[in-house]
Order: structure tokens, then sequence, then C-alpha cells
């Protein structure tokens, strides 16, 4: 009888399907400063002290190759000892690497529970550009981590493609934005045939000296800067100090792209105010209406 269930529980567990193939995984999806936010008594967080929406962590995407035990997060955020929690609930074993895209806080300062006083890390590489290299090396705490040998600082190229695997591609590049401590830049991620690209901050479209809905068009998956719905969503404020493109913008750009390739778009980096935080708001609704995502916490996509 041991004997023959023996038998069955290999063939039971022989059966189940292995993860091999790489895959991303979405650990959050907000701005900097997460929802809710702090000191704001508004509605769009009323909402959460009213359990009608959850707590959403910082905007941050996660890399894993089953294949080769190795795993890397694009961004440092606040919300990091949680994010490392839910990818060892994917895949166990060390974080291979950190990609950083720029200097504003809700994307590097997470890199502080590397240090001795939390985890201790042990030359985790930090990939960044040569401003955001120097700016962590030379200003403390930051730099701290440097000569603790908690992170190992890697300095990338503009439009320079570095290689993670034999199959695993990253390629930052620069994007307009505020730069106050550093450049900011996306990621291009080629895994094989399969392709994903990461924007999670930038100023308006037309700034760039790229044509965006060229690049929707060469990429598989394209996660976007979606921090603002709509103009005047921060009354009293004026919103050109903070030049995001509006989702409404966005959406009227991509409008005469085929439905194809506006599956393509997940927006994600939402302010507190977005209204597409809320999955029951008409916005949310007009926006997958039209062919459009809407990035989620967990989402999980095999490459």
């Amino acid at each position: 009888m041991i004997y023959r269930l023996s038998i069955l529980f290999f063939l039971f567990t022989s059966l189940q399907p292995l993860e091999k193939d790489p895959f991303i995984v979405i650990l959050g999806t907000v701005q900097d400063a997460g929802f809710p936010q702090i000191g704001c008594d508004k509605g769009c967080c009323e909402k959460y002290r009213d359990k009608k929406i959850a707590k959403q962590k910082v905007s941050c995407l996660a890399l894993f190759d089953p294949s080769t035990n190795q795993k890397w997060i694009f961004d440092a955020t606040p919300d990091l000892p949680e994010q490392l929690q839910e990818t060892d609930k994917l895949q166990k074993g060390d974080l291979s690497g950190i990609f950083l895209t720029h200097a504003h806080f809700g994307h590097y300062t997470g890199l502080m529970y590397l240090g001795r006083e939390a985890l201790n890390a042990k030359e985790i590489p930090v990939y960044t550009m040569p401003r955001m290299y120097d700016y962590l090396k030379n200003n403390g705490p930051w730099s701290q981590l440097v000569s603790l040998k908690n992170i190992q600082l890697q300095k990338l190229k503009a439009d320079s493609t570095i290689m993670l695997t034999d199959e695993i591609l990253v390629t930052p590049f620069l994007v307009p934005h505020r730069d106050e401590f550093s450049e900011t830049i996306g990621y291009g991620i080629n895994v094989g045939i399969k392709s994903v690209l990461f924007i999670p901050d930038i100023d308006k479209w037309q700034k760039w000296n790229i044509d965006i809905s060229e690049l929707v068009t060469a990429y598989d998956y394209v996660f976007l800067d979606g921090t603002f719905y709509k103009d005047g969503e921060l009354p009293g404020r004026n919103m050109s100090e903070v030049p995001h493109p509006f989702i409404q913008e966005s959406v009227d750009l991509f409008s005469s792209l085929p439905l194809v390739e506006k599956q393509k778009i997940w927006f994600i980096h939402f302010n507190h105010t977005n209204p597409l935080l809320d999955k029951t708001s008409k916005e949310y609704k007009e926006v997958k209406s039209k062919g459009f995502n809407v990035a989620v916490e967990g989402l999980k996509i095999s490459l």
C-alpha cells in the first residue's frame, strides 16, 4: 500500500508544470509616496480608510529566470522589504541585481534596507547611469552602502545593452524628466523573442525625441507612466511643475493604433489621486473599454 501511494505521489508531482521560462511580476503600481498618501484626507484616500481600496505599493517590476535561479528588480522603492518577500514566494534565492531609473525618492530609497541596520546585504549589483552612480557613491548615507560593500555599483551607458544571461538582455535609454540629482531612464528588456518596455516616469511625450507609438509597436509588453489621469487633478497646484503625460493625453495619442497594439499598453505609477486606482470608477472602465490595460500588483507575465 505504501509502495503504491509512493508511485502515485511520484506520478502526480512529475506531471505538475515546472516554471522554466523567464517571467515578470508587477510588485507595485503607485507613485513614490504610495497609497494611501501621507497627509491626504481627500476622497481618494478615504476609500482606503473605508476599506474600498487596499494599500498599494510603489511602482516596481521584477524579472525572474527560473532556469538559472536568478531574479532582478527594477527600482528600489520604500516598500522594498515587502516586495522582496513577494519575490521569495515566487522564487527562492538571493537578489541578483537592482536596476534604478532615477533619483526621485520612490525609486531608490529602498536601498537603505540593504544596509547593516537591516539586511546587511553582500555586494548586490546596483545598475545605474553615470550621474546616479556618482550620487550614490559620493553622498551619505548611500555611500556607506558602497564602502561597506552592501551594494556593488554597476555603471550603465545609455542605449548600450548588457547581457544578464544568454537570453536576457537589458537596455537603458534616457528619457526627459526632472533630473535634479541624476539622469532618468527607461528600460527595454529582451528575453528571447519577447520584449518588455518599462517607463514609469517621463515628462510629456512631446518633449522626447523618440516616437513612443513606434516603441509600442516594437515591444510585446509596454508599461508606461500613468501618474495622473487628467489636468486639474491636483487642485491649487500648477501641474506643469510635474509634467507627466496625462492618461487622457496618452489615450488620445494612441487612439489611432490598432487594438492589438493598444492591448500591449499597461499604465503604471499612479498618483494617489488617480481614479484608475479604483476599479469601479468610470475612468477605469473607460480606459479598459478603449483597449488599454491598468497594471495591478501581482500581475505575472510569462516571457
